[in-house]
């Protein structure tokens, strides 16, 4: 099995998974463009399932927020405030479909920029766990973690 592999099969803790996402993130404009694409595509992603299913985004919403409860206890409340901040959002701008896939591609496009910018790919090329450990990051950053510490 290789080294790769291994990696992804064992637990990893919180603070290994932001210290591997910030391998990709050190330039300064890519980290700005993270910090307001990042929360883009959740808020949208929410957008388009709301949209299609109210009760599947919320089972699905609840499924992520387990992954962030192994993760770390404040990380899992402070993702729980974002969504509830995002739902709160979407009630104020009841937004269809199509405006909420057009704010997750060009949200997208954001970081694909972003990653040309930093001259590396993104993370989830990797791993696709990485693309819930992208909002845990943001939400790090905004909570006061530095590049390698985690909220524990």
């Amino acid at each position: 099995m290789s080294r790769t592999s291994q990696k992804r099969l064992s637990k990893r803790t919180l603070e290994q998974w932001l210290s591997e996402y910030s391998v990709s993130h050190q330039n300064l404009v890519n980290k700005k463009i993270h910090w307001l694409c990042v929360p883009a595509i959740f808020v949208s992603i929410l957008g388009m399932g709301m949209s299609l299913s109210v009760w599947f985004t919320l089972v699905l919403s609840a499924l992520v927020l387990l992954f962030y409860m192994q993760l770390s206890t404040p990380l899992f409340l402070a993702m729980g405030i974002f969504i509830l901040i995002c739902l709160a959002v979407m009630a104020a701008m009841p937004w269809g479909f199509k405006i909420w896939a057009s704010i997750f591609v060009v949200a997208w496009i954001g970081q694909f920029i972003g990653h040309k910018i930093e001259g590396k790919k993104p993370s989830f090329f990797e791993d696709l766990q990485f693309l819930l450990i992208g909002p845990a990051w943001v939400a790090n950053n905004f909570l006061g973690g530095k590049k390698q510490q985690a909220v524990s």
